[in-house]
């Protein structure tokens, strides 16, 4: 009872707040005054809902924190159909199918908006090896994507090298600079290694605006040709069917490889420096080489990424890779939850996919998308899949007694 009498108190308080400007009108033409009177019945009720079903929602924040505070482990149906490979296999299957017919469904503006939301899938799943596996914050990730897009409209410029050939030298060429920029911040963590590599992008995007004998400066380089079928022609929607196949195909290998990385001995050891840097050398793990291939690993997806956005918007300049899209990338990480896949595929989705979409409500679009990402850090701070811990079974009675023989 208390409760609904808080949100009918808040509903009142809206409606006095929002009185002037949401009932009364005047026509100064007419010199009358217009009195609407079902918008304040609308905002009353509104903010009355609202109120109530946040109210409860904390409530029930409240009570999965005190069950998560005292040791109880509570699995709920998602986490059992997660748990099920049948279905999980199941699901997998239809959206790859999904994702395969699609291009074929929609229009070259949709094809588009799903070519952007799988680089950035792979941008974030690159970003994700370096943050959420090895618990590096980094903030230059867009300095590599444009490296790779620049090695692939150059080495066509200037050498005549071909899609083909310049995407896996795109890759190669991010990793070597990913692995320059380790080996002077290997002594730094949190703060200053993301102001390190946040000046490294800015210094990038800076050399790509003033050398202007070599990248064309702020006017970019045009004219870059996509990749080719065979010496076909394509039209227009052709040829990007033909990228959204190629960016496809390059995230599921990049998702593949990235889940066998993390299994991998090497992701357990960027996991060990993740959790403790000391107790990490103190187990005889090499900590520079650890540090040096994840720069190396997370950057070259980067650059594979680079090369097939300068192949599919066929020209590039400094303004496409500024802070913002590094922003961006982090974000999706930090949203999906760090160290998850599916989680940066849903944070892809979120951040790519939900302003395109919410344009319709292009008034609202932005108070929408905010207000999404409020609830966001407040009900889901640890991301919307969190990255999920090995356990092992352990002989030992004590422990058994104590934790379920699971530590």
């Amino acid at each position: 009872m208390n409760e609904l009498k808080k949100s009918i108190m808040v509903s009142l308080w809206f409606m006095f707040l929002t009185f002037p400007l949401m009932v009364i009108r005047v026509n100064t033409i007419e010199n009358t005054v217009i009195w609407r009177w079902e918008n304040m019945a609308l905002i009353g009720i509104g903010s009355f809902v609202l109120s109530f079903v946040w109210r409860w929602a904390m409530r029930r924040k409240e009570a999965g924190d005190a069950v998560a505070a005292s040791g109880e482990k509570k699995s709920g149906k998602l986490a059992e159909l997660a748990n099920n490979p049948a279905l999980t296999n199941s699901f997998r299957a239809f959206f790859l199918v999904v994702f395969l017919v699609t291009p074929w469904l929609v229009t070259t503006y949709q094809t588009n908006i799903l070519i952007s939301f799988l680089l950035y899938v792979v941008l974030g799943l690159g970003l994700n090896i370096i943050v959420g596996v090895a618990g590096l914050l980094f903030l230059g990730h867009a300095a590599f994507y444009a490296i790779g897009a620049y090695s692939y409209a150059l080495l066509n410029q200037y050498f005549g090298l071909g899609f083909w050939v310049a995407l896996p030298l795109g890759g190669v060429i991010a990793a070597l600079a990913g692995i320059a920029l380790a080996f002077p911040v290997l002594r730094l963590r949190g703060d200053y290694l993301a102001i390190v590599t946040l000046g490294f992008g800015e210094i990038v995007r800076l050399v790509l605006e003033n050398w202007s004998d070599l990248t064309g400066g702020p006017s970019g380089i045009s004219n870059i040709p996509r990749p080719g079928l065979f010496d076909a022609k394509l039209s227009v929607a052709d040829a990007n069917i033909y990228i959204y196949y190629i960016v496809l195909a390059l995230a599921i290998i990049t998702i593949i490889a990235v889940t066998r990385l993390k299994d991998s001995r090497i992701g357990r050891a960027l996991q060990a420096l993740r959790e403790d840097e000391i107790a990490c050398e103190a187990m005889g793990i090499d900590r520079v080489g650890v540090k040096v291939m994840a720069f190396g690993l997370g950057t070259a997806w980067a650059g594979f990424a680079g090369v097939i956005f300068a192949a599919k918007t066929t020209f590039i300049n400094p303004a496409s890779f500024t802070f913002f899209e590094s922003a961006i990338i982090l974000s999706i990480v930090v949203l999906g939850g760090m160290g998850s896949n599916l989680g940066v595929i849903l944070g892809s989705a979120f951040l790519v996919l939900l302003p395109e979409y919410l344009r319709a409500f292009s008034e609202y679009r932005m108070i929408l998308f905010a207000s999404a990402m409020v609830l966001m850090m407040v009900f889901r701070p640890q991301g919307l899949i969190p990255a999920k811990g090995r356990s092992y079974t352990v002989d030992d009675p004590e422990l058994n007694a104590a934790n379920g023989g699971r530590i």
